[in-house]
């Protein structure tokens, strides 16, 4: 294994948030998560309690999307769904904001809408904010790192992956992370399925990325090394 490879890995959520993911599929996930040895898995919270279980005893950790994939939940419904998550096993929380208050302009109803999620994390559990950067302008990405820093957030993350808007851009990326200047993580995700385009968002301050893609991306990598 490259160093590289090993790097980039260490730095990848493994995702699988397709409405028709079964157990067995997310059973997989975290087999492959393990052998790819990955930072985390994120899936939907119903399989928050399978993944923690086949998981148990592995440094992998469990992320739980919240409030996804629109964001315009009820926050009492995201905080729920958010405690839900810690208590069947979740180390991470992945939600998404309200586009239509930051569209708005109403910061401080973002604020409080994460807010009432990082509340209710209450085991150490890491908060990361989807800010759905295609639909922003860069000055409303700024405000949205912005209000997700001041809800005590531990990362922005750019996107769902399910905006039509389209997912992560290096130019994004670079705004988020000048936004929160290496106080919070910042983690690209959507639409990421090359080593290449990894890397990429590395280079413009991704500390965490979203792949659906990852033995791909990291057979892509090794490949490049000469190692397949």
């Amino acid at each position: 294994m490259t160093e590289t490879r090993r790097a980039l890995a260490a730095m990848i959520d493994h995702t699988l948030l397709t409405p028709e993911a079964t157990a067995d599929d997310v059973a997989a996930l975290c087999e492959e998560a393990r052998e790819l040895h990955v930072c985390a898995v994120c899936i939907s919270p119903t399989m928050v309690a399978l993944a923690s279980d086949r998981l148990r005893g592995s440094p992998v950790k469990v992320a739980s999307v919240i409030g996804f994939p629109s964001g315009a939940h009820r926050s009492k419904v995201k905080a729920c769904e958010a405690a839900r998550a810690g208590v069947d096993g979740a180390d991470e929380a992945d939600m998404v904001i309200n586009l239509g208050l930051a569209l708005a302009g109403d910061w401080d109803g973002v604020r409080a809408d994460i807010t009432a999620v990082r509340e209710v994390l209450t085991g150490g559990q890491i908060l990361k904010v989807i800010i759905e950067t295609a639909a922003l302008t860069p000055s409303q990405i700024t405000a949205a790192c912005h209000a997700a820093e001041t809800a005590s957030a531990d990362f922005v993350k750019s996107s769902t992956g399910f905006h039509p808007a389209g997912g992560a851009t290096n130019e994004a990326i670079r705004i988020m992370a000048a936004a929160v200047g290496g106080r919070l993580g910042v983690k690209a995700s959507g639409g990421i399925h090359t080593a290449q385009a990894a890397l990429a968002l590395v280079d413009a301050g991704a500390t965490r990325l979203g792949l659906s893609s990852t033995a791909a991306v990291l057979t892509e990598l090794d490949r490049s090394a000469g190692r397949v």
